[in-house]
């Protein structure tokens, strides 16, 4: 196989991409505390995950799918989970569980592309950034050359907030991956130039390769493992993990949100299987002993609107609602409960923290970096991590 087929097969067996010239830094690292981002592609209704039950408003926008009040799981005086998320329940008494409310930003987009682009990079809605957050705090701040990579990409080929940099692996199939990478020549040593670095691309599949073949052997879990697709996903993850290699951070992707229709039966399967897939990552980051040392956070391009359409889905929305876990998380509720009595002129609702909050708890809560240079300015961290 050439060198230019093997780059290009990659793109479905696991790629990678390694910034030239990026200094990775060598000892004890921040980035032993694992972050693993859950995208939740096309738009999660945050309003039917976290149901204001109490709220006279909620129920006259939406007649025919919002959540009965004898069917939510009560977590506040007015506030309760979808019945589909009732396998966190238990993360929730244990105050493993943060729901993060209100999360947006100004002059809010509502485009998949734009507005993932716009979350992936942390930009402003008018501002086009090349690099993902991710891979900016990277430069700054770079995880350890001894790592089998920065970040590992389960269930998705978009690199998303890794995107433009980084030691990145995009797993679909690990043995694939590896077969893969033993495929490519060696061909001798370049002296410099384009050539040079494909070799040292190549060296640095090969070595991640190397680290992550035969991924589930090392670790026997007695976990079970969630029969869906989500499911799969979680246990790829898990398996990368008990693989026993280093890594920054996971990335998994749950598709399927985009709800303009017959909503309530969908949306439901998605959140039962977030839910136990949460809840099974869990069980097995405990049995690593990595719960302590691990935050898990979801995230997606936009909420959805309060009133439902007229094909019983709701369209795109602004703010939304999103979970941190994670033995060190401190449990509640964050942000503001949406006010559906003051819709702005598109019937979207305000939102009261900035997504870019968010990030700033993880830089400077969870791996305790500076936030301001990566994320454009300063954003007050949440109280999720202390």
């Amino acid at each position: 196989m050439k060198r230019r087929e093997f780059l290009n097969c990659l793109g479905g067996a696991g790629l990678m991409a390694l910034t030239p010239g990026l200094a990775i830094a060598a000892g004890s690292s921040p980035y032993d505390r694992l972050l693993i981002l859950i995208e939740l592609k096309g738009g999660n209704d945050g309003l039917n995950s976290l149901v204001p039950f109490s709220d006279p408003d909620y129920r006259a926008l939406r007649p025919q799918i919002g959540i009965r009040r004898d069917e939510v799981l009560q977590i506040s005086e007015r506030m309760g989970f979808h019945p589909s998320l009732q396998t966190l329940m238990p993360l929730w008494q244990a105050k493993e569980l943060a729901v993060l409310q209100g999360v947006g930003y100004p002059k809010p987009n509502l485009s998949h592309f734009r507005s993932i682009e716009i979350w992936d990079t942390a930009s402003t809605s008018d501002q086009y950034l090349a690099q993902g957050w991710l891979a900016r705090s990277f430069v700054l701040s770079p995880p350890p050359a001894t790592f089998a990579a920065d970040a590992v990409i389960v269930g998705s080929q978009d690199m998303g907030p890794m995107t433009g940099g980084g030691r990145v692996v995009a797993l679909s199939n690990p043995q694939q991956f590896e077969r893969m990478a033993r495929l490519a020549e060696g061909g001798g040593a370049a002296r410099g130039g384009p050539l040079a670095y494909i070799q040292r691309v190549e060296s640095d599949i090969r070595h991640a390769a190397l680290k992550l073949n035969g991924l589930g052997t090392d670790f026997n879990f007695s976990t079970e493992f969630p029969q869906s697709g989500f499911g799969n996903t979680v246990k790829t993850a898990c398996q990368v993990l008990g693989s026993g290699v280093d890594l920054a951070v996971l990335r998994l992707t749950l598709s399927g949100f985009d709800t303009h229709q017959n909503q309530p039966g969908v949306h439901g399967n998605l959140l039962t299987q977030l839910a136990k897939g949460l809840t099974a990552l869990r069980s097995a980051l405990i049995e690593l002993n990595r719960w302590q040392q691990t935050l898990v956070l979801s995230y997606a391009e936009f909420g959805r609107r309060p009133r439902e359409n007229q094909s019983r889905g709701t369209d795109h929305g602004t703010a939304n609602v999103h979970f941190a876990l994670g033995g060190a998380v401190r449990g509640g509720l964050y942000g503001e409960s949406p006010n559906l009595a003051r819709l702005d002129g598109s019937g979207n609702m305000g939102f009261s923290v900035d997504y870019r909050s968010v990030y700033a708890t993880v830089l400077e809560r969870w791996w305790r970096q500076e936030s301001r240079q990566t994320l454009g300015g300063r954003f007050a961290p949440l109280g999720f991590i202390a």
